[in-house]
């Protein structure tokens, strides 16, 4: 029986020694399990720090602005979008003109519709009022008997630019005289200028079929006189002609060197040969009423050379136009009816 309390003792020391030696393990336990959880606590916050920032940078990347070309940019300042309409415009404008449907397309005959049987545009400039004179009183009608002519289908016009100096006295001295003889068609969106003479051919052909309805349009020269009655006509026999190129046709040496009379800086453009393409002479020549229009409606991207003659000539080849090659119209011709003699 005194055996038993010293095994109890024994055990009570062994449990109360394994106690004491548990609690430490127990405490590092605790701590090790807190530290795992904030290891795993941070690396889960890492991980769902890095998808956010994976998020945010892919979405900034798509929504980052790209390098605008001069397409978008045009597109987002409306330009785009106005720049089809100018060209959707330009284009009705070109059909409406071709058609005949022509803002500016006066009456300046009179109040009648009745078509013209033609449009005489007589070149002159500023230094030629003696040859005006001079027309007036001989093969140009002038006052009432110009108005009687027009009553006949016949309309004859002086035709001349602005000055270099808008509104200088050469412009306010045809002004004054147009006032008197009203005998002039004024071309204001023209320069007048021995260089410029091929542009006017284009401004009196554009200006005379948005002012005149006409079977033909006929340009001449202020060095010639005229046989008018012979060359209405010869007009009334045309009439109805459609792509009528009439003139005195001719071509001829094309002048390559500088300082000759004649010359033509583009000389290069016409063949080793350099020989002019045929074409009416400048003096008088004729055109019927589509291919004036044409005229018109292409006048801006009509090439104009050094002389007008040739200018119109290079116009005529790039359409189907009917050349008429009438020796009546040569004015160095012996002929006796000839409708025009070197003046």
């Amino acid at each position: 029986m005194e055996g038993l309390p010293t095994s109890t003792k024994a055990e009570r020391r062994w449990r109360s020694k394994n106690l004491q030696t548990s609690k430490p393990s127990l405490v590092m336990a605790f701590f090790s399990c807190v530290a795992w959880l904030y290891v795993a606590g941070r690396l889960w916050q890492d991980a769902e720090n890095r998808t956010l920032l994976a998020n945010l940078l892919k979405k900034n990347i798509e929504q980052r602005p790209k390098v605008l070309t001069v397409e978008d940019k045009l597109m987002v300042l409306g330009c785009k979008d106005l720049e089809r309409r100018i060209v959707e415009a330009e284009m009705d404008l070109t059909l409406a003109k071709s058609q005949g449907y022509l803002k500016h397309q006066l009456r300046q005959s009179g109040s009648s519709d009745q078509k013209l049987l033609a449009v005489i545009g007589v070149y002159t400039g500023f230094g030629s009022h003696l040859k005006r004179i001079t027309f007036r009183g001989s093969w140009m009608p002038r006052g009432d008997a110009l108005k009687k002519l027009e009553e006949r289908g016949v309309v004859i016009r002086f035709v001349i630019g602005r000055s270099a100096n808008r509104g200088d006295s050469l412009d306010r001295n045809i002004d004054e005289e147009n006032r008197k003889t009203k005998d002039f068609f004024i071309l204001d969106g023209h320069e007048e200028a021995q260089e410029e003479l091929p542009k006017k051919a284009k401004f009196f052909f554009t200006a005379a079929v948005q002012n005149w309805d006409a079977e033909f349009y006929v340009k001449v020269d202020d060095n010639i006189d005229i046989g008018l009655e012979g060359l209405i006509g010869l007009l009334e026999q045309r009439r109805g002609q459609d792509s009528a190129y009439i003139g005195c046709m001719k071509s001829g040496e094309v002048v390559a060197e500088e300082g000759r009379p004649w010359f033509e800086p583009e000389w290069w453009k016409f063949g080793d040969e350099k020989s002019y393409f045929r074409h009416a002479s400048g003096s008088l020549l004729i055109l019927s009423k589509n291919l004036a229009q044409y005229i018109n409606v292409n006048s801006a991207s009509l090439k104009t050379y050094a002389h007008d003659d040739i200018s119109v000539g290079s116009w005529m080849m790039g359409v189907q136009a009917t050349y008429i090659d009438d020796n009546r119209l040569c004015c160095s011709s012996i002929r006796q009816d000839k409708v025009c003699s070197v003046a």
